[in-house]
This record gives structure tokens, C-alpha cells and sequence, in this order.
């Protein structure tokens, strides 16, 4: 026996929580509020371009699920986890939710109100005695209506506890995702307060194995002893930005985690080193920061090159690119749009300089909103150069300007001169030249107080000297700082993301995609941090978020919002490196808060100093440590090219970097990286995850996190896991974030995580054996999941939602068919690593596709199944997708994936159905928005339900309702009897689904399932 009367392996074969039961819905929820918070995340403060971090809440989740043991009370053990994520109505009466005392008082019954309010009686009512007596012996919940100008407030005095329990009161019977957006994320709340109150209940609960813990450290420490005789450790070996291991960290876990690409691993080792620091270490880490920014500010003061002759100071640069028209000889200034700040109203003027055939570019002020509008058309228009002279408009397009042509090997290639590695700027006779055409500048009086005055000024002969000032800097100094490592001297390597650069600017090297005063301030900056040893390495991982705010590619956002003044953005707003045709240039006060990110770092996290945290710049194959649980979010078919995008750090930080990033091999290896879809990519996964099984105890768990794109994804990573001797226990959809910046137009991601043991026996079987053993696993699983569903159903909300019960069909057929070495007499080894062929289906296809037909027949929308089950069989898939969505829109549900994802189960084309596929706006079209002609043949004209959605278009289209009839009848002919339950019950459930939403449709609705109800009678 341990501490605690703990019993190590106590737990050693006993099933996880994770693989039973798992609040998926609720989780997603939370994991959206995280991605929602946007620079409020954690992580963020040490790199946003790192833009596949998995939520953190989502880690914590799947490491808890993973420790905590099944009882024989499945929804006790709901329970206590869903308090350890501060997930309960208790908790969310702690996470400080924004609701206002009037609101709680409207809600919450209590008959002594004033023990935990105050109020303040109107004017008018002072003098009147029994409006007094009436309010004093007030029973809540308050009615504002029978006591207007009535004020409540809390009382300064009242206990927290009592006021927390209030809060909940008043929050209970809210939707969860409303909860959720009116709280703070559990991980913003002090935990003593958050967690506190819930220890006795959870130490109840788990009092048969010894556990005895105040906090998630301690209980996670125990929970490892009781399965694994220690404190667990967690393996990560696609680390990435580093939420795994850090969220492990963070729960009380030791990790291991590596990566091939060494800026990952600086994001990781920043993680778990800087923000999971002790508020003594961060401090002095802040101060660091501080001083080597303060220094760069009094060099770059002393140089004088951001203070005009008055003593204003510069805060943005804005540079545009000219170029000469062959035609007319005129160099011409070039920019989408010439606006400079919408709410200032100030735009810049372009006005010709006959003389030097050129422009001048004149800041206005205070413009009228005509000039605005006119101000909004660029001399760059789809594609094209275009402006105004003497009246006349010219068009030129880019490409011409360019010199775009075809070689002789088909390959797409132009004029522009490819620039030399000691060049940064332009030289004369370039194609394109670049200049500076405004500077926002703050005023003297005002920069040393917090809210600072500016202005937009053109930009004056004087601020041209600066500018050369700067130039010569550079020039001088340019290929000593390349050979210290303090600038990039590393070439741009052709790539899916990096081609632009070369293409569109001719930039052949990283230092390229700088203009000379950010390549200056960086070097400042570098330098400065190299005289802090202690702290150098903490200070450099916040570099290269600095770095990516500080490139000619940070677009200026002339309108960031009412009332604000313009931004200048950063590099990685997407994926993609994008040549600007004009861009804005943080001066030294508006960039260096980007660098100095620990300020920003909330102080919630406890020090993980004590723990053991071992970080590896490998190839997930070679992963060195084992791992109790390895949790991972592998790359797969469309996973963002890191290892392409991070060599715009790399080229930064290879040279010369400080211990232990030393340890790290500085390149980003793409021949090495793991990536696409297919074969190659299959044969790595297999070594990534072999690796990780053989360093794993027999009752380790594996957790893989992957975006749930199309079923060959899908059957790809089954086939690697049953490759490696791995066995599905588990598989859980969560719908992580709303990502605009990862793809073309914001949609909702989903993502599924799988849960894994070791096969660690070998059985055979044979396919038409195995779907027998598959449907009752499926059936039993949705069955059990259901019923408690219903049970919490009676506490207010159902655990789980359509998309939790289908992905859980899908693992419990896979549950099955990985628990087997052979099927049909080969060897599933063998079988999962035969290259795919294309049109060919393969067993895990076959069972896939299977088990998802039962796990559909199984999902009958609940009013639906009161109304008539037997409809739900005797339809089409089309049909089950069209009702089954229409009880998700019901509950207020209208996100694109679950559109996606259940048009893939019910192998449906969707597109036809939808009237809407906006990310969170999606649905479907209702009777009025088929065209007749669809409702009339095709593939949803040939179905009941078509018949039924006629029948309503044609009454919202004001036919008689004996007419209506009349011909559904004569299009079912002698099938109309034989059909007739049916399209009553679908009519009945179209009335159910939409009354409360489109009250006139569901009118017609109900009307038609009347008359086929009623015929006869």
C-alpha cells in the first residue's frame, strides 16, 4: 500500500471512462468557446500562426477519460467527471457567468430575498409606505413588471458561496451552449474557487480505490498509481504547437513530447517552460523582455530615424508598390485601394507630377464621403494596373507588366529579376519598385500616456532622409549580420506555399520578404536578447510571432471596427504567403508589445517545474520514452504544410541557437515530413505508430485526434491502427472550432478521436461471421448510450447528440473487426498495407458502410418514432437525412458539419436539400424553396416525402385541399393505401419539427396529415 491506502495496479485492467461514456456535445461547446477567444487562448501569446493547436479543453477531456475508472453507475461516473471539468450546473454557477442581478432575481425562488440583495426604490415610490411593505416582504422571482424603476443589486457582504449557488440556480435550464457563452472558460476561473467544493463528492465516488485528492494534480498522481504504479505519463509525437503536452502538464501528468520540425518544439518547450512557469519565473522572464525592448527603443531612439523634427513619433509605415507603364512612360503608384482609415475619413491622393511623368501622393484628412467612395477604387483592379489622366483611363494588366510567359517546357515564368541574397530593397531598374506613401505618427504630448493621439501625414523630404538613413544601416551591415546568424541568408525552397514570393516579386531568399526597418529593428532586438543568457531562450519564443508581424506581406486593415484606427495585420492570417501591393510597417512602439507576449499570458496555470517534461526534436518514429498514454493529432490528406511554412522561422533561429534549442536539428526536413494521403503516407503512419505501441504498457491507452474529412480518410487510419496491433475501444466526434483562417471560407471542424488498447491476442474470423457480432455490438451501444440520454433527459439535457451516437456505431463495428488478427483467412497486417486501388472496396469499407446502416436504422428521431417507427424503415436514405436534420434544426442546431456528416452516413448527396450551406447558418430548403420540378421527379420527387413537401408547396400556393389529395392519390395510384401511415406520419413530424419556427408551413403540414388521418371517417 501507497500513501492514501492506494493499491498500485489496483486499476491495471479496468476500463476507462473514455471508453464507455464521454460527454462529446458538452465538450464541443466548450472546445468552440476556447477557439472563439481568438489572442485570448492560452498558447497563442507564443506564436498565432500555428494554426492547428487542438483545444486545450478538448486534451484535458480525453486525459481525464482516459484515467478514471467505470463503476457499475455509469451515471455517477458522468457526473463526477463532468465536475472535474467544471462542466455541471454547480460549476457553471462558479465560472463567473455575465448575467445581471436583475436577471437572477427574475429566475431563482427564494423566500428571503434580501439575504442576498440589496435595492433601491424609485423616486416616485419613496414616500409610499406600502409600496415599502410590498417590496421588503417580496418572494422572488422578482417580476419587473409589477415593480418598475425598482433596482436590484448584490449585497457588498454576501457570501460567495451563496451567491454561486444563485448564479446556477439562475442558469439552470439554459441550452448548454448558451451556458457556456455566458461564462468564462474553466481554465480563466481561479480553480480554488472553481474546484473547490467538488472534492468530497469526487473522493466519495472513488473511495474504494483509496483516492483521497484536493486537486487535479493529485488526483490525476493517484489515478496513475491505482493503473500504472506512478504518475502517468503522456506522449505527444506530432507535438506541434504543443496544447497535448502542455494540457498533460497542466493536469498533473509528466510528457514527452517531440516533433520533427524544430519550431514546434520551441512552441512545446515555450509551453510547458514559459507559461507553465512559476509566476516568479514568468516574472523575470516579462522583465527580460521588457529590458531588451526598452533597449532596441533608446538605439532606435539615439538614430533618430522614428522622430520627425517636432518630436512625434512614428507608429506605422505604409509602403505601396510603382511601377513604370511602358506606354506612357509614367511611374505609377500601385494599391487595391488608396483609403488609409475609414472612420477618419482619410485617404491618399494621387496627383500627377507632369514634369517627372510620375505621382505625387498627397494624405487627406477629414474627406468628404464621395472622395471616400472614390478612394475605395485602386490603380490595382482585377488584375489589372488602371488610372486616370488628363480624363483618360489606362489598363495594363499585371501579368504584362510582368513579363509572363511560357518556356519552352511549359513552365509558367516571367521578367522580374530574381534578387541576390545580399539585396533588400529594389534596385532602379526593377520591374517593381516600392515606396512610402504615409506615416501614422502619435503625437509628442501624448507618448507617454496610455491612450495615445495620431495622425496620417504625407510623407515629407525630411522622413525620405530617414528612410535612406535606415537604407544605408542595412546596406552596410547586411552580409556581416547574415554570416553572425542575426539575419536569414537561407534561400526560399519552391513549395505548394511558398511559390508566390519567387513568382510574383522574384524574392529568392527569406531576409526578401523584410524591408529595411524591419530587418533592422529584428536585428536589434536579436542582438539585445543575446546579452541575457539567463533568459535568451525564453525571450527567443516569442521572436517569431514578432517576426511574422513585422513582413511586406501584413496587409493594412483600413476599417478594423467602429472607432477604431487602422491595423496592420500579420503574415500567417492564412495559410499562404502572399505578395502585397502595398502593406504597413510597424514602427518600434506598435511592434514591440507583439515580442514582449508574456504580459499577456494569464496567471491561472500552476508551476510545472516539479514535473518531468522531455522534448525531442525526432521523427515520430523514433520516439525515445514510454508513454502510459500517447495522445496525438497526426497529419493527414489536408493537414497544413509546416513544414514548408515554418522555414520562414527557421531561417531566422538556425543559426547558432541558444541551449537546449541547440540539441534540435534547425531544417525543416520536408523529405522526412509526414504528409498527403495514400500509400507513402500510410507505410510512415504505420512506423509513427508502431513505435509508439511497442512503447506502451499492455494497458496503455492510444488517443488519436483526426479531422473527420471523407470515409478514405477514415479507412486509412483504421487500417494503420490495425497494422500496429492496435484495437478500437472508442470513438468520439467533437466539433472543435470555426477555423476562416485554415481554408477558404469559415465552416465549422470536426474532429473524431479514437481510443486504442493493444491487440493483444490473436483471433480469426470470417467476414459474414463477424456482421452478426457487429450489429449486436452496435445495437448494444446505441442502446446503452440512449438510455442515458433518457435518464439525463430528466435532469433537463441529453448527454449525447446524433452525430456522438453515429460515431459511436462506427467505433462499435470497429471495436469488433480490430479485435481480430485474420479475417477471410488473410492477415489484417497484410491486408492493411496493400496499396489501395481505385474503385476497389476493401473489408474495412464493407464493415464501415455496414455498421453505419445500422447504427442509422437505429436513430429514429425521437417524435417520429412516437408518431410511427415503422416509417423509419420503410424510407429511403434521403428521406432519413431530410427528417433527421429537421430535428437538429429544431433544437437550434444549423452547423455545416452535421449536415456533411450525416449525408456521408446516409450516402446521400446533400447539396440538392440545402437552402443554406453558410458555416453556422446551414438548412434545409423548406417546401417553398424546392422547385416544382424537383418536388415532381428526381431523386427527392420519387420519394413519400416528396409527395408530402408537394402537397405543402401546392397549399402554401393556395390549391383546394381536396384537390391536393386528389392527386397525390393519383401519383401513388394503387401504392396510395399501402403508403398512407406513412406519409401521414411524415406530414404529422414536418408540422412537430417546424411550428415553432415556420409556423405557416407546418400549418399546411398539419392540414394534410389530417386529411390522410381522417379519409374515411
Amino acid at each position: 500500500m501507497t500513501k492514501n491506502n492506494l493499491s498500485p495496479f489496483a486499476l491495471q485492467d479496468a476500463p476507462t471512462l473514455i471508453e464507455k461514456v464521454f460527454p462529446a456535445q458538452k465538450i464541443s461547446a466548450e472546445a468552440q468557446k476556447e477557439r472563439k477567444a481568438g489572442a485570448g487562448q492560452t498558447l497563442t501569446a507564443l506564436g498565432s500562426y500555428w494554426k492547428g493547436r487542438k483545444p486545450l479543453i478538448m486534451a484535458r477531456a480525453i486525459i481525464l477519460g482516459c484515467l478514471l475508472p467505470v463503476t457499475d453507475d455509469p451515471q455517477a461516473d458522468l457526473s463526477v467527471f463532468e465536475q472535474l471539468m467544471a462542466m455541471d450546473d454547480a460549476s457553471f454557477g462558479r465560472r463567473e457567468p455575465k448575467i445581471k442581478p436583475v436577471e437572477v432575481a427574475s429566475k431563482v425562488e427564494t423566500d428571503l430575498p434580501w439575504e442576498y440583495f440589496d435595492y433601491t426604490i424609485p423616486a416616485n415610490k419613496r414616500n409610499d409606505e406600502q409600496y415599502q411593505l410590498t417590496v421588503d416582504n417580496m418572494v422572488f422571482p422578482f417580476d419587473s413588471g409589477e415593480h418598475p424603476g425598482l433596482t436590484i443589486r448584490w449585497k457588498r457582504n454576501i457570501d460567495p458561496e451563496r451567491k454561486h449557488v444563485l448564479l446556477a440556480m439562475a442558469l439552470k435550464g439554459l441550452p448548454y451552449e448558451e451556458k457556456v457563452r455566458l461564462c468564462k472558460r474553466p481554465e480563466e476561473c481561479d480553480p480554488g474557487i472553481l474546484y473547490g467544493p467538488i472534492w468530497d463528492n469526487v473522493n466519495n465516488h472513488l473511495d474504494h480505490w483509496g483516492i483521497e485528492a484536493f486537486s487535479h494534480e493529485e488526483l490525476v498522481e493517484q489515478l496513475g498509481i491505482l493503473r500504472f504504479g506512478h504518475r502517468p505519463r503522456v506522449g505527444d509525437v506530432f507535438s506541434g504547437g504543443g496544447s497535448i503536452p502542455f494540457e498533460a502538464a497542466r493536469l498533473g501528468c509528466d510528457v514527452y513530447a517531440s516533433d520533427l520540425n524544430p519550431v514546434a518544439c520551441m512552441l512545446t518547450w515555450g509551453a510547458l517552460n514559459i507559461i507553465g512557469a512559476s509566476p516568479e519565473k514568468r516574472a523575470e522572464i516579462e522583465k527580460a523582455q521588457q529590458e531588451v525592448a526598452q533597449a532596441v527603443d533608446r538605439e532606435i531612439t539615439e538614430l533618430g530615424i522614428e522622430h520627425n523634427s517636432r518630436g512625434d513619433r512614428a507608429k506605422a509605415y505604409l509602403y505601396c508598390l510603382e511601377t513604370r507603364r511602358p506606354e506612357t512612360g509614367w511611374m505609377v503608384p500601385m494599391a487595391p485601394s488608396w483609403v488609409i482609415s475609414k472612420n477618419k475619413n482619410v485617404y491618399a491622393k494621387l496627383i500627377p507630377d507632369y514634369e517627372n511623368k510620375r505621382f505625387d501622393i498627397k494624405v487627406v484628412s477629414g474627406a468628404t464621403d464621395e472622395e471616400m467612395a472614390k478612394a475605395e477604387q485602386g490603380t490595382v483592379r482585377d488584375s489589372q494596373l488602371v488610372y486616370e489622366l488628363d480624363g483618360k483611363t489606362y489598363r495594363t494588366p499585371v501579368r504584362t507588366i510582368r513579363g509572363d510567359y511560357t518556356d519552352e517546357h511549359g513552365n509558367n515564368k516571367n521578367q522580374l529579376r530574381q534578387w541576390g541574397k545580399h539585396d533588400f530593397k529594389p534596385r532602379p531598374d526593377d520591374i517593381f519598385q516600392e515606396r512610402l506613401y504615409c506615416i501614422q505618427w502619435i503625437t509628442r504630448e501624448t507618448l507617454d500616456q496610455h491612450r495615445k493621439d495620431t495622425y496620417f501625414a504625407s510623407v515629407t523630404e525630411e522622413d525620405l532622409d530617414r528612410e535612406r538613413q535606415v537604407e544605408r544601416i542595412v546596406e552596410q551591415n547586411l552580409s556581416t549580420w547574415q554570416e553572425q546568424g542575426l539575419v536569414p541568408d537561407m534561400a526560399i525552397e519552391p513549395g505548394y506555399n511558398n511559390e508566390q514570393p519567387i513568382r510574383e516579386r522574384g524574392w529568392r531568399y527569406w531576409h526578401h520578404l523584410f524591408n529595411a526597418r524591419q530587418i533592422l529593428a529584428s536585428v536589434k532586438f536579436i542582438n539585445h536578447n543575446k546579452q541575457f543568457a539567463s533568459h535568451e531562450k525564453e525571450v527567443l519564443c516569442f521572436i517569431s510571432d514578432g517576426l511574422q508581424h513585422g513582413t511586406r506581406l501584413c496587409v493594412i486593415d483600413t476599417y478594423p471596427g467602429p472607432g477604431r484606427l487602422p491595423k496592420i495585420s500579420k503574415t500567417f492570417s492564412d495559410q499562404t504567403l502572399n505578395p502585397l501591393y502595398n502593406y504597413g510597417v510597424r514602427a518600434w512602439l506598435y511592434w514591440s508589445p507583439v515580442f514582449v507576449g508574456a504580459k499577456d499570458i494569464h496567471n491561472r496555470t500552476k508551476s510545472m517545474e516539479h514535473l518531468s517534461k522531455v522534448i525531442s526534436s525526432k521523427e515520430a518514429s523514433q520516439c525515445a520514452l514510454h508513454s502510459e498514454i500517447w495522445l496525438t493529432d497526426p497529419p493527414y490528406a489536408d493537414a497544413i504544410n509546416y513544414h514548408e511554412i515554418t522555414e520562414f522561422f527557421i531561417a531566422w533561429l538556425r543559426k547558432n541557437p541558444p541551449p537546449p534549442f541547440d540539441e534540435w536539428t534547425w531544417d525543416s526536413r520536408r523529405a522526412l515530413a509526414i504528409k498527403g494521403t495514400g500509400d507513402e503516407f500510410r507505410k510512415s503512419m504505420v512506423e509513427a505508430y508502431q513505435a509508439m505501441t511497442e512503447h506502451m504498457p499492455d494497458n496503455g491507452l492510444q488517443c488519436v485526434m483526426f479531422t473527420h474529412q471523407d470515409a478514405g480518410v477514415w479507412s486509412d487510419m483504421v487500417s494503420i491502427f490495425w497494422a500496429v496491433g492496435l484495437k478500437v475501444v472508442g470513438a468520439w466526434y467533437i466539433a472543435t472550432e470555426t477555423s476562416p483562417a485554415m481554408k477558404s471560407g469559415a465552416y465549422v471542424q470536426g474532429t473524431v478521436t479514437l481510443v486504442l488498447r493493444k491487440r493483444l491476442e490473436d483471433k480469426s474470423s470470417f467476414k459474414q461471421r463477424l456482421l452478426p457480432k457487429i450489429r449486436k455490438e452496435v445495437q448494444n451501444q446505441i442502446d446503452s448510450m440512449m438510455r442515458l440520454n433518457e435518464e439525463a433527459r430528466g435532469h433537463g439535457e441529453a448527454v449525447f447528440n446524433d452525430s456522438d451516437l453515429q460515431m459511436a456505431g462506427y467505433a462499435a463495428a470497429l471495436k469488433v473487426l480490430t479485435n481480430y488478427s485474420e479475417v477471410d483467412g488473410r492477415d489484417v497486417t497484410r491486408l492493411a498495407m496493400q496499396p489501395r486501388q481505385k474503385g476497389k472496396r476493401t473489408v474495412i469499407d464493407d464493415i464501415v458502410e455496414f455498421s453505419s446502416e445500422i447504427a442509422n436504422n437505429l436513430l429514429i428521431p425521437e417524435r417520429l418514432k412516437e408518431i410511427n417507427p415503422e416509417t423509419w424503415e420503410k424510407i429511403t436514405g434521403l428521406e432519413r437525412f431530410y427528417l433527421r436534420m429537421l430535428a437538429i434544426e429544431q433544437t437550434g442546431m444549423f452547423k455545416l458539419d452535421n449536415y456533411q456528416n450525416f449525408a456521408k452516413a446516409f450516402h446521400v448527396d446533400y447539396a440538392p436539400l440545402m437552402a443554406s450551406v453558410k458555416p453556422n447558418k446551414s438548412k434545409l430548403k423548406g417546401a417553398m424553396d424546392f422547385n416544382p420540378r424537383e418536388l415532381a421527379g428526381g431523386d427527392i420527387g420519387n420519394t413519400l416525402l416528396g409527395e408530402a413537401l408537394l402537397a405543402v408547396q401546392e397549399l402554401m400556393n393556395d390549391k383546394e385541399p381536396k384537390t391536393v389529395m386528389a392527386q397525390m392519390r393519383a401519383s401513388l395510384d394503387d401504392k396510395y393505401f399501402q403508403h398512407r401511415p406513412h406519409l401521414m406520419a411524415m406530414a404529422q413530424y414536418i408540422h412537430d419539427m417546424l411550428i415553432s419556427r415556420r409556423q405557416e408551413e407546418a400549418k399546411k403540414a398539419e392540414i394534410i396529415a389530417n386529411r390522410i388521418r381522417n379519409e374515411g371517417i
